[in-house]
C-alpha cells in the first residue's frame, strides 16, 4: 500500500526555537518551518519533521544517528561547540564518552529537549 509512497520521519521537542537553533546553529543543519513546524533537511534527502508538544517527555533511545568518518573528529567539534556528551553505565565509554567497544564506534549526546542523538563511525 505505501511501498510508492514518500515517508519522513518526526519527533516532538518541547520548545521549537530552542530546536531551531540547537539544529540549525550548533549542529549546522539546513532547516525550514512551515505552520509552526521545523523541518531538519538531513543529507541523502531525508527530512525529519520536528514539531512541538506542551507535555514532551523526552525519547529514552537514540532517535538520530549521524554517520561520520571520524568519530573523534566529530566528538571535539561537538564539545568545542558546546554539546556535551552522554555517558552511559556499562557501555564500554572511553574518556571522550565514546564507545568503542563492538559494533560502530559511537558517541551519544542530547537535543535542547532531552532527546537522544548520537554520532557514530562505522569501523
Amino acid at each position: 500500500m505505501f511501498a510508492n509512497t514518500r515517508a519522513f520521519s518526526g519527533f516532538a521537542v518541547d520548545d521549537l526555537e530552542a530546536a531551531k537553533k540547537f539544529y540549525g546553529e550548533t549542529l549546522g543543519l539546513r532547516t525550514s518551518e512551515q505552520y509552526g513546524l521545523l523541518t531538519l533537511h538531513l543529507a541523502g534527502d531525508r527530512d525529519t519533521l520536528v514539531y512541538p508538544k506542551p507535555d514532551h517527555a523526552p525519547a529514552s533511545y537514540t532517535i538520530l544517528n549521524f554517520q561520520v568518518d571520524d568519530i573523534d573528529a566529530a566528538v571535539e567539534e561537538l564539545v568545542r561547540r558546546g554539546v556535551s556528551l552522554e555517558g552511559y553505565e556499562g557501555m564500554g565509554q572511553d574518556e571522550k564518552g565514546i564507545n568503542r567497544a563492538g559494533g560502530p564506534y559511537i558517541a551519544w549526546f542530547k537535543d535542547p529537549a532531552g532527546n537522544i542523538l548520537a554520532v557514530l563511525q562505522e569501523r
